[in-house]
């Protein structure tokens, strides 16, 4: 099993280093090429315990009272590319596994969504039994079918399986919510950026701009509606053509906190002044966003708590909760920074 000295060797880095990226600890600083190679070696040498070293997942093990068993956990996230870049999910699973750990229990693994399309992999996620596992987007159904047979109790994160419990947030009250903000900003001509093709045009976020649109008496215009399939350089590409096209809107919501950072650089290198020229509102509230230039607006959403609440749904159902299956939602909130103007 490798050790936090493993993945420290394999980084080229102090094993405090590592325990500083996997423990996101920003108190000292690191250069983000520095970061992605301890994460690299996180993901190449299976780490178990990303946020927490072996030796203190055994140290609350050993201090277990003798009869009470420890349940191991497993995770699967939803990411696009490296396994450890999105800081949504990231922040989500920080939540989660402080939980786990605070209980005493084990993190048997983390996976992702797009390694578990591979049979193998999914397998031999799966040859040891787990008490309980976490699960951040909605599954195929060969592969949920397939969990369901081996794990007793499985909790969503905002995903569409009905027939397990989930945590969530109201995506429709939340995109009202942008759109109510950029109306009041004074903005009148205001586009969304969401996921891709027909799915996005069918979702939650896009359903609550639209309504907004209408119950604003606010244009709505094909053109500013733009997909990025949750891609910062399609995102980046999709606003530079709208631009050439002439078909800019005045304002933008984009349906994710990494989306509309891309977004506000492509105007910036567009000479488009924000929010002069054009307002722009995230959604999560992810702790770049604050740094963004010009810091960003967004629908914050209580990310980590997300993550703690998942795990304590989980725990109650291991503890003998045998309730129907429910959906835990949790709020979210405007936070107005400087890429709207101010009211």
């Amino acid at each position: 099993m490798s050790t936090i000295r493993d993945v420290a060797a394999l980084a080229n880095v102090s094993a405090a280093t590592v325990s500083r990226v996997i423990n996101h600890d920003t108190k000292y600083k690191m250069t983000d090429e520095t970061i992605e190679r301890v994460w690299k070696a996180v993901a190449e040498l299976n780490y178990k315990a990303p946020t927490s070293s072996q030796e203190q997942m055994s140290y609350v093990q050993k201090s277990l009272p003798g009869n009470q068993a420890v349940h191991k956990i497993g995770c699967i996230l939803n990411v696009r590319g490296g396994k450890y870049t999105d800081p949504y999910y990231l922040a989500i699973l920080s939540g989660f596994e402080k939980s786990v750990m605070e209980k005493g229990y084990e993190i048997s693994f983390i996976r992702t969504n797009e390694e578990l399309e591979n049979p193998l992999i999914l397998y031999k996620t799966f040859d040891e039994p787990v008490s309980g596992i976490i699960i951040m987007n909605t599954l195929t159904d060969d592969t949920f079918n397939f969990i369901k047979k081996k794990t007793p109790f499985i909790v969503g994160i905002d995903t569409d399986h009905t027939d397990i419990d989930n945590v969530a947030y109201d995506h429709y009250a939340a995109s009202f919510m942008a759109v109510k903000h950029l109306k009041e900003c004074g903005y009148k001509r205001i586009g969304f950026i969401g996921g891709s093709g027909a799915a996005m045009k069918t979702s939650r976020r896009f359903n609550g701009y639209y309504a907004a649109l209408h119950s604003f008496d606010l244009e709505f215009n094909p053109d500013w509606i733009l997909a990025s399939n949750w891609d910062e350089e399609e995102c980046a590409e999709a606003v530079r053509n709208a631009y050439k096209a002439g078909k800019l809107p005045d304002a933008f919501f984009v349906a994710s906190d990494l989306m509309a950072i891309g977004a506000l650089r492509t105007l910036f290198d567009l000479g488009i002044s924000v929010p002069e020229e054009m307002g722009v509102v995230g959604l999560s509230n992810i702790e770049i966003s604050k740094y963004s230039n010009p810091p960003l607006t967004t629908i914050a959403l209580p990310i980590h708590e997300m993550g703690q609440v998942a795990a304590n749904v989980l725990f109650d159902r291991l503890s003998g909760d045998t309730t129907p299956t429910k959906v835990v939602t949790l709020p979210s909130t405007l936070l107005k920074r400087s890429s709207t103007l101010s009211k």
